[in-house]
């Protein structure tokens, strides 16, 4: 459901940009860094919600990785943690046999 909400909100958010940009077709002036020019409104509304949103990716994406990368780390040390763990709980579960026939032993000598 969370994943559906996404794609429609994406969608309606398109819809609103492509319509603004539409209404907005007249040429402005535009101010680069080492010089200026004329370009219809519609191209730097379009270029502009697109470099956003591939700013916005790309900052995703790194995090994304980040989180991967932690992720196959955690696994590699629980992975790590499993196979020395069964060693140690066979080591306790005999102390605790030889604990139960000890008591059970106490048991039989008070009846």
């Amino acid at each position: 459901m969370k994943g559906q909400t996404y794609i429609i909100s994406a969608l309606i958010f398109a819809l609103l940009i492509a319509i603004f940009a539409v209404i907005n077709v007249d040429p402005v002036q535009v101010n680069y860094l080492f010089g200026s020019g004329e370009a219809p409104l519609i191209l730097v509304i379009i270029i502009s919600v697109l470099m956003g949103g591939l700013v916005t990716a790309s900052v995703g994406a790194v995090r994304y990785f980040k989180l991967k990368r932690q992720n196959r780390s955690l696994r590699n040390q629980l992975a790590n943690l499993e196979e020395t763990a069964p060693k140690e709980e066979k080591a306790e579960t005999a102390t605790t046999q030889e604990e139960d026939d000890h008591k059970e032993k106490h048991r039989r000598n008070a009846t």
